[in-house]
């Protein structure tokens, strides 16, 4: 069996994603008092939030270890997928990274600080989001890739069966 790196130049985009990261959160931790919440826009807020759940702070009375065990689990499937997924596919390979590069960015938080460090606070009026990171950001536009590139294989596939001539696709 012949080993190959496919895919493997986009886990500098992984790199990336963990790097500005944790640069963006140590820019919070030292500069932003817990709690604290300053104006950028108006819609948007900076914030210093500690998350010690899953995304908008699910399953916060898990334990820190829990996190991480799912994290390096997912990423080491996601490592195979890369592995096995073929070089052309680019929004697959894209998503992938990203959500490799998010995931690592949020476990080094909680292995160093228990806990994750969220900082984007997005509101309408007296609405807010969930505060999010970097790594939130890059897992949720990691995932829409995948399902983008899921629809296209869905609507190219359609299109492959539909005999010539019969118009657009729905």
């Amino acid at each position: 069996m012949t080993f190959r790196l496919s895919n493997v130049h986009w886990l500098w985009l992984s790199a990336g994603v963990m790097l500005a990261d944790q640069i963006t959160k140590q820019m919070v931790i030292r500069s932003i008092e817990r709690f604290e919440s300053i104006p950028v826009t108006p819609l948007l807020n900076w914030v210093h939030m500690h998350n010690t759940g899953a995304a908008f702070s699910m399953l916060s009375q898990m334990p820190p270890w829990f996190f991480v065990l799912l994290a390096v689990g997912v990423s080491v499937g996601i490592l195979i997928w890369m592995r096995r997924n073929p070089l052309g596919q680019r929004l697959v390979a894209s998503g992938l990274a990203l959500i490799l590069g998010g995931a690592l960015g949020n476990v080094i938080d909680r292995v160093r600080l228990g806990h994750v460090t969220d900082f984007v606070d997005f509101h309408i009026d007296d609405w807010h989001f969930a505060a999010f990171n970097v790594a939130d950001a890059a897992i949720t536009v990691g995932a829409g890739l995948l399902i983008l590139d899921m629809l296209l294989d869905t609507w190219r596939a359609r299109a492959a069966r539909k005999p010539a001539g019969e118009g657009p696709l729905p």
